[in-house]
């Protein structure tokens, strides 16, 4: 089995940024992707941006899925803070979990789940949630919810999890495959983790630095 490198590792923090200055785009506005409204926790609205480079990709991905699935996005961008509240509340249950733990193993094994804030490739809103849908809006069978913790599910969020049915396996690979087309690249302990021109990106392809870094929306 190939090594799952985390988001906590010291060789993604290493990769440059080359910040290409390309704006924050709202997809409800500039876009056909089918929206899910569950992370619609602001009045700005900043989990529905992304990119331009992203969403365009993404509108890629959608032409490669076979006839009557749909991508259904979830969440893109996410504010720095609120990337920080994230880890840090999932690293608290954690620490309450394992006191025995150290802070690096607590810091790597969040890293999982959540991205540590200073590397997050949703604050630099170069990362996607999302998962597949029917023609009528309805989600289909991934193996498990989305934003579901190794914990929870027993590892059966990780892509590549052997504990999920068929029908299930048969759905990742629909999506990964249309997703890995139009050049994104997968987060392997989070099935529904998309991202594009981050710092995990520019370490999976090589591409030498990220193109874009963390911002605030506005």
């Amino acid at each position: 089995m190939t090594e799952i490198i985390l988001m906590s590792d010291p060789k993604v923090a290493a990769v440059p940024v080359r910040e290409c200055g390309e704006r924050l785009v709202d997809l409800r506005r500039h876009s056909p992707l089918l929206i899910d409204e569950r992370k619609a926790e602001d009045s700005a609205g900043a989990f529905a941006h992304l990119r331009e480079g992203v969403l365009d990709r993404l509108l890629k991905a959608q032409e490669q899925l076979p006839r009557g699935l749909r991508l259904l996005f979830v969440e893109g961008y996410r504010p720095p803070s609120l990337q920080r509240r994230y880890f840090d509340e999932y690293a608290s249950e954690l620490r309450a979990g394992h006191p025995d733990w150290s802070a690096a193993r607590i810091h790597s094994a969040a890293s999982r789940y959540v991205s540590p804030p200073e590397i997050a490739p949703h604050s630099a809103g170069a990362a996607v949630d999302l998962t597949l849908a029917d023609a009528d809006g309805r989600e289909l069978d991934m193996g498990t919810r989305m934003n579901a913790s190794p914990e929870e599910s027993a590892g059966a969020c990780y892509t590549r999890a052997g504990n999920i049915s068929a029908e299930a396996r048969s759905h990742r690979d629909l999506l990964g495959t249309a997703l890995t087309a139009a050049g994104l690249v997968n987060y392997p302990t989070e099935w529904w983790h998309w991202s594009y021109g981050d710092r995990y990106w520019a370490l999976m392809t090589d591409a030498g630095a990220a193109l874009y870094g963390p911002r605030e929306l506005g």
